[in-house]
């Protein structure tokens, strides 16, 4: 069987890669600063020190290729970065407040960013133009943003506890969902794809949402967490989903569908 690693990044400025399957903690990388560090998971030692955001950094995705990484940060810019010169190649001023989530899309060519501002924007990987802003009428917090597998789509997750689903070439929002609780935290939202079609998300009640990605129905909520669960992962090709609360619990929990 292949490995299956969960990464684990914390307040306590360490980061911690996990075996999914049995729990063991297989490395523990120290170090860090306001700065973004990347580690060989090989020698456990530091390769590059990436410096340039003015500000905490908050947020940090790679491309397909892992030649490239996005980053934003509490500057209010979004910076892309070569990975093996390790040099910033662009430098966007992207919103007006704290930028809560970068990613790109699927093949690399664009980039997608939120902020606490509300707005969601696309950038173009290579030129770094703004080719499209995206903001809700009500203009809520934007916790959480990504594109779906396809690219076609964005999903972004709102302070207003909405999770909606954009049709961003149209700029339109094509569906909502909602049932969970969003108004404080930046809670990541993601899709589960291998055993259907869902949005995931955490909730500021403890548990776990799992919604039917057409239809829009809440097909189960997971309990488990004693506190707010902040962050979703899901495994793009066996049935595990990934969660990890806050300060009354502490916890990363593994979920399994057999």
């Amino acid at each position: 069987m292949a490995p299956c690693l969960l990464r684990q990044q914390a307040a306590d400025k360490l980061v911690k890669l996990w075996d999914a399957y049995s729990g063991e903690i297989l490395r523990t990388f120290e170090g860090h600063t306001e700065s973004i560090i990347l580690w060989s998971l090989e020698t456990n030692s530091v390769v590059k020190t990436l410096l340039g955001h003015t500000n905490f950094v908050f947020c940090v995705s790679f491309n397909p290729r892992s030649n490239l990484m996005v980053t934003g940060g509490y500057d209010e810019t979004v910076r892309v970065w070569d990975v093996a010169r390790g040099k910033s190649l662009k430098v966007l001023p992207a919103h007006s407040d704290p930028v809560t989530a970068v990613s790109f899309n699927h093949d690399g060519t664009l980039i997608v960013s939120c902020a606490m501002d509300g707005l969601i924007r696309i950038w173009d990987a290579e030129s770094g133009q703004c080719l499209k802003t995206i903001v809700d009428d009500d203009n809520p917090i934007c916790s959480h943003v990504k594109f779906s597998p396809n690219s076609k789509f964005i999903l972004s997750a709102t302070q207003d506890s909405t999770i909606r689903l954009w049709d961003y070439q149209k700029t339109r929002c094509v569906k909502t969902y909602t049932g969970h609780t969003n108004r404080t935290y930046c809670l990541f939202t993601c899709f589960s794809t291998t055993g259907g079609l869902y949005v995931v998300s955490g909730s500021e009640d403890a548990k776990i949402y799992v919604w039917d990605l057409q239809s829009r129905e809440v097909l189960q909520v997971l309990e488990g967490h004693r506190d707010t669960v902040l962050a979703i992962a899901t495994h793009p090709v066996r049935n595990i989903m990934a969660s990890a609360s806050m300060e009354k619990d502490l916890t990363i929990r593994l979920w399994y569908d057999e």
